[in-house]
């Protein structure tokens, strides 16, 4: 079984748009868990404002995973799942859908192949827009992720829409784009490790025909695409999710975020949550990118002819 056979009419801007956005939702189904598990473990041991440090509960990922269903319930695993869906509608879409666009845009006219820089500036393009217009969905999910981890166990919010209003009502509007600049940063460095290592390992695989173009191949190059994007991104993975997860005045930029983070935990602390950003990350693009594949062609033969 290697799923749907490439057409013989490439998919429309509008269907990459459309099966991008759909497989990202698929991906965070299966691998929301693992996500929640990174988020705690990266804001495990944060010092709070007033100064508080909180307690290490947190081992691991199965021990991140087993804490959480022990004390919070098994629910506790998909907290923020609802705006991780939206998040993936707005974001997947622009950044992977576009990214096959943008890249021909980039790459001169006559040209053979597209050549390494385009493909890079394809996938900062499409990084920085999708943060732009999908940020407040990406803060709300923080917040859910991280939500079962405050000192008292209280609740910040009783549902999706009340923490979108609730944020903009104590913080702003600016509150729902906390962390834009970290997460621009955090998404141009993934897109380029995730989208451009994919795109050039299937392309490999292809032209040495060491694969064909279905399932295995997309799967190979999805897992060496997730694991690159993993270590060249979870620094800044980091520093986003704290930064989002922290209060009007925790921090007074990304920046003070950072420093407080390497005085207090050092460099080292760049990487908390590093295991399971890559069981996250890679499995959830292995997921997205076969599902990706195979969207598109099904949406190909659906087209009416």
């Amino acid at each position: 079984m290697v799923g749907l056979k490439p057409p013989e009419v490439p998919p429309t801007a509008a269907m990459k748009f459309f099966s991008a956005g759909m497989a990202g939702c698929i991906a965070d189904l299966c691998t929301f868990p693992l996500d929640t598990a990174k988020v705690r473990l990266q804001i495990q041991g944060e010092v709070r404002i007033p100064q508080a440090i909180s307690p290490v509960k947190y081992q691991g990922v199965l021990g991140t995973l087993s804490t959480m269903v022990r004390m919070e319930g098994p629910r506790s695993l998909y907290s923020g799942l609802v705006a991780g869906l939206q998040r993936q509608m707005s974001f997947a879409s622009i950044r992977i859908g576009l990214y096959d666009s943008v890249k021909q845009l980039y790459t001169p006219k006559g040209a053979e192949n597209t050549g390494l820089a385009a493909r890079l500036l394809a996938g900062c393009t499409t990084g920085a827009v999708a943060v732009a217009c999908a940020q407040p969905t990406d803060v709300v999910k923080v917040r859910f992720q991280a939500n079962g981890a405050l000192l008292d166990g209280a609740r910040r919010y009783s549902g999706t829409v009340d923490a979108y209003r609730t944020i903009a009502r104590e913080e702003g509007v600016r509150g729902l784009w906390r962390g834009t600049l970290p997460n621009i940063a955090r998404n141009a460095i993934i897109n380029c490790g995730e989208l451009v290592t994919y795109d050039l390992l299937k392309d490999a695989l292809l032209q040495t025909q060491l694969m064909t173009d279905n399932v295995p191949c997309h799967f190979v190059a999805a897992f060496g695409a997730g694991f690159c994007a993993t270590v060249v991104a979870s620094p800044v993975d980091v520093v986003k999710t704290r930064y989002m997860n922290a209060g009007p005045r925790q921090y007074q930029n990304a920046l003070s975020c950072l420093l407080a983070l390497l005085m207090q935990d050092g460099l080292t602390g760049l990487y908390k949550g590093f295991i399971p950003s890559v069981l996250r990350l890679g499995s959830w693009n292995v997921v997205m990118f076969v599902s990706y594949e195979q969207l598109q062609r099904a949406v190909v033969l659906a087209r009416p002819a």
